[in-house]
């Protein structure tokens, strides 16, 4: 038997000692976030050792009830408390009868590369992906090579907060002693570059500081390290590639040694960003759209899949639609995309985040960041005489924006959203009109994504691993119907108290 877990446990107390905290809305739609705490806040933890403890007896409760062989690998990021909470859940998982492979520190697609490698059918690496320091969370997977999805996260929560384990006996441990050589192995077991390519690889003194440098000069590439020291207190900047300031810090650092490319990588190593030659900040998308562009001129009529926030150029460029290629835009987080790249046997799938998603021969169907980057420098070789400013600059011309995020609480952040959602759809089926246009065009597979008749458009969507909102909009017009549209945009939001300040604006 075990304690049932309970929501709100008041730190420095006999109850936290002795019982799971776990609060609900840690279980997000495709992976679990939690707020574990940091001395230099106040704000009260909402999971403890217990609680992962927890988590991990409802995991192995969940393989269980789906079938799956009880056997798992686990991993944890670069973090001052990931290794205890691995061990915890390590514990638990072990209590539900699994049988437990652990590959140590690892970026997440390392896991994921694990449960191919040693032929296990599950995963759980502990990591806050980009949150900042006092988050922690668990990616899973019982299928490879795709992870949960919104039905298993909550099962899981359903058993963890009901306290319904099935505990079982032959649980064990392995541990896989220099399980990054054979990843290693994996990703250079190819050709070198055969184009001459010096590039800043910044690692924000994440995870991938530790594998990012080395695998990169293994294929050819003269590597310009930028903070790759692991360092859990993050002193430049979060590791997080969809940042302005990592991207400014890439961009400062390729004008500096004249790079032909800057490459950034997040804190569990599943997304790259990229800064051209010029010094420019690509988003995603973008980047998105470039690799698009190549894949599609070696594979004919290419099936690729973007989410809602990706840029209108996936439908729209002039040569995608002259080699074939078909997008489908689909719904905003890892697991959803990853799993929709498989349903359509796409080849790729893109999110503006910098998640990428490529199937055989590129790769395997889950999200890594090096085999982004890897497709990134190929693109570069199989075009010799481009720059990567070059490429970016052959795209038809949008203004774009960041991802930015707005506070809003767990509790009602989807209600905001589908007030607003529904503020939006009264609005085109009125007539009225946003930034001074007519809206065209309604998208509502996740959040709600308004298009004006000259092709731009603004979109609101909850985030599904922190507090917040994301706001995203572009036009191919200009820069004032792109500041309009964000002026209109948060115009509507405004209209809800419960939104907050933003991370980022244009």
């Amino acid at each position: 038997m075990f304690v049932k877990p309970l929501p709100d446990v008041r730190v420095n107390t006999l109850a936290f000692e002795n019982t799971p905290l776990v609060k609900p809305t840690g279980f997000r739609e495709y992976d679990a976030r939690w707020w574990f705490g940091h001395p230099s806040s106040d704000v009260a933890p909402e999971l403890n050792l217990m609680g992962v403890q927890a988590l991990g007896m409802g995991l192995g409760t969940l393989l269980g009830q789906l079938g799956v062989k009880r056997e798992i690998v686990v991993g944890h990021d670069f973090r001052g408390y990931s290794m205890a909470i691995k061990i915890a859940l390590t514990q638990g998982l072990m209590a539900a009868g699994c049988k437990v492979h652990d590959i140590g520190l690892a970026l997440s697609p390392m896991a994921y590369f694990a449960q191919f490698a040693l032929d296990v059918p599950a995963v759980a690496m502990v990591t806050a992906s980009h949150n900042d320091n006092g988050w922690t969370g668990v990616k899973m997977g019982a299928q490879r090579p795709v992870t949960f999805g919104p039905e298993e996260m909550g099962r899981l929560k359903e058993i963890v907060l009901s306290g319904t384990f099935e505990m079982r006996e032959g649980g064990s441990y392995h541990f896989v002693k220099d399980f990054a050589a054979t990843y290693t192995a994996d990703l250079t077991d190819r050709p070198r570059f055969k184009r001459k390519i010096k590039a800043i690889v910044a690692c924000g003194n994440g995870t991938a500081g530790a594998f990012a440098p080395q695998i990169l000069e293994a294929l050819g590439v003269e590597v310009v390290p930028l903070n790759v020291d692991l360092d859990h207190t993050f002193p430049n900047y979060n590791p997080n590639p969809e940042d302005m300031e990592m991207l400014h810090a890439m961009a400062a650092a390729v004008k500096e040694h004249k790079a032909d490319i800057g490459l950034g990588f997040d804190g569990d190593g599943d997304r790259c960003g990229v800064v051209d030659n010029n010094g420019d900040e690509i988003f995603a998308d973008k980047i998105g759209v470039m690799l698009a562009r190549d894949l599609s001129s070696i594979h004919a009529n290419a099936q690729f899949v973007v989410d809602v926030k990706s840029t209108g150029l996936f439908s729209s460029d002039p040569v995608l639609i002259a080699q074939g290629a078909k997008t489908d835009y689909y719904k905003t987080g890892h697991s959803y995309i990853k799993r929709r790249v498989r349903e359509l046997n796409a080849l790729a799938g893109f999110e503006k985040s910098g998640h990428f998603f490529f199937n055989a021969p590129v790769g395997r169907g889950y999200d890594d960041g090096l085999v982004t980057a890897i497709a990134v420098l190929d693109m570069l070789d199989r075009n010799p005489t481009k720059t990567t400013a070059d490429l970016y600059a052959d795209l038809p011309k949008t203004w774009g924006s960041p991802t930015m995020s707005p506070h809003c609480a767990d509790e009602v952040k989807y209600d905001v959203v589908e007030r607003v959602t529904k503020r939006f759809k009264a609005m085109a089926e009125a007539g009225e009109q946003i930034a001074g246009h007519a809206i065209v065009e309604v998208n509502t597979v996740n959040g709600i994504r308004v298009h004006t008749a000259d092709g731009t458009w603004g979109l609101i969507r909850a985030s599904s691993n922190k507090p917040e909102l994301v706001v995203v909009v572009e036009s191919p017009a200009s820069e004032e119907r792109l500041r309009a549209m964000f002026k209109g945009v948060d115009a509507i939001l405004r209209e809800n108290p419960e939104v907050g300040a933003y991370n980022q604006t244009i």
